[in-house]
């Protein structure tokens, strides 16, 4: 039986979805509250798993532990890195990778972790087919993209760093979670797939922009994997 892991970082990004949730259970398990039950007929387990890499790996260790999920959809906010995604619009990984992995000293291209067959983590294709197709149905008005997420643990908004980040890593988002979800899930051979709706344009107008598009863009998320969860 499919059983579908949901993280959000912030309370902000699940509590939609946990309303949504009928016959709840919850377990609290390293500072986090997951609540397992039926969403829109399909068995899932939703959590905020708290803002940054090491809350979000851990978070799916667990779910692929305790809870044996068969698969694992991130949802949240990000800031733009590339021009075609504007605020209010979404990505859907292609893939994923930790900007602030750099062992360059030893001879290693940034964003590499030595040992690791890949440090550039590949969605399941099938989820971001059916994720696009969610989009579409649900936010036929929001523009959507599919593309590579950059996770570090820091807030990109400066000009300079934005422009680092896309000449070395091609990337089209940033935020501080879907890298390490996406490395937990490969690790445990789940498929995953993340979610992320613009909040800013991860530049100098960053602060700004992100307090006001918030939770307009979480809702849009919620929308998007409240749908995706019935196509799986």
């Amino acid at each position: 039986m499919k059983k579908i892991g949901i993280i959000g970082a912030m309370e902000l990004e699940v509590e939609e979805l946990k309303s949504r949730l009928s016959d709840t259970r919850v377990t609290n398990k390293a500072g986090m509250e997951f609540f397992e039950g039926t969403l829109n007929g399909a068995e899932a387990v939703i959590v905020r798993c708290g803002i940054g890499k090491v809350n979000a790996a851990l978070c799916v260790q667990i779910l692929a532990d305790l809870f044996q999920v068969t698969h694992v959809i991130n949802t949240g906010v990000a800031g733009s890195l590339n021009a075609k995604l504007d605020i209010g619009d979404i990505l859907v990984s292609r893939d994923a990778v930790q900007h602030d992995m750099d062992v360059s000293p030893l001879g290693y291209a940034p964003g590499i972790i030595p040992q690791l067959e890949s440090s550039f983590f590949k969605a399941d294709e099938t989820l971001v087919r059916l994720a696009m197709e969610s989009c579409a149905a649900v936010n036929p008005d929001i523009h959507v993209l599919s593309g590579r997420v950059l996770s570090g643990d820091q807030f990109i908004a400066g000009k300079e760093m934005k422009e680092k980040l896309v000449s070395t890593f091609q990337g089209d988002c940033a935020e501080m979670e879907g890298a390490a979800i996406a490395h937990g899930a490969c690790l445990n051979r789940i498929p995953f797939v993340i979610i992320r709706a613009i909040s800013d344009k991860a530049d100098d107008s960053a602060e700004m922009d992100y307090p006001s598009f918030e939770r307009a863009a979480a809702g849009h998320c919620a929308k998007l994997v409240a749908d995706l969860v019935t196509r799986i």
